[in-house]
């Protein structure tokens, strides 16, 4: 069974951060802001951040992103006494990469309540049939990686309204010429 850790660091914190990092420069594409790092012993070994669209990936998650670059590094698909910072829950596909990587732990800012995989839909770290067991610590800045997530939404049915006032706008001037 995983682990809950109830504690929250300053490292936890300072890693959540470098994440958020990430996560913006995945709005700065026009993605989803998601962003993750992971750290082994004390250094960030790797980074990433949610690239589906642009890379017409439906597996270039944030998570997987991190966890590629952390492999190709460390010349090993298993990242022992890894962890993994991300500013929302994994989803199932995520989760299961990380427990295939053998993370040692696995924090999290916001909660996912539609497909989290950390405890919001399902908890696949706390299946006793699985082999391997990684600590979980959710909601670490969670309020923070939360309102990103908000603004980018909001930002977005803000681009939407616009583009079909426009397209109203343009239908008036076309049926009075």
């Amino acid at each position: 069974m995983s682990e809950a850790i109830e504690t929250t660091g300053a490292a936890d914190l300072r890693y959540m951060r470098l994440a958020l990092e990430q996560a913006n420069n995945a709005w700065a594409l026009g993605e989803i802001p998601v962003g993750a790092v992971v750290v082994k012993d004390g250094e960030v070994i790797a980074a990433g951040f949610n690239q589906p669209i642009g890379r017409h990936d439906p597996t270039a998650h944030a998570e997987i992103m991190a966890l590629r670059r952390a492999a190709e590094k460390l010349g090993n698909y298993r990242l022992p006494g890894c962890e993994l910072y991300v500013t929302l829950e994994p989803c199932v596909m995520c989760s299961g990469a990380m427990m295939h990587a053998r993370l040692a732990r696995v924090v999290y800012g916001a909660a996912d309540p539609k497909t989290g995989a950390c405890g919001s839909v399902v908890n696949l770290f706390e299946q006793e049939q699985l082999n391997h067991h990684t600590q979980l610590l959710g909601g670490v800045m969670a309020e923070e990686c939360g309102q990103l997530l908000k603004d980018f939404f909001a930002m977005r049915r803000e681009q939407v309204k616009r583009q079909r006032a426009a397209l109203q706008d343009d239908n008036q001037e076309g049926g009075t010429a």
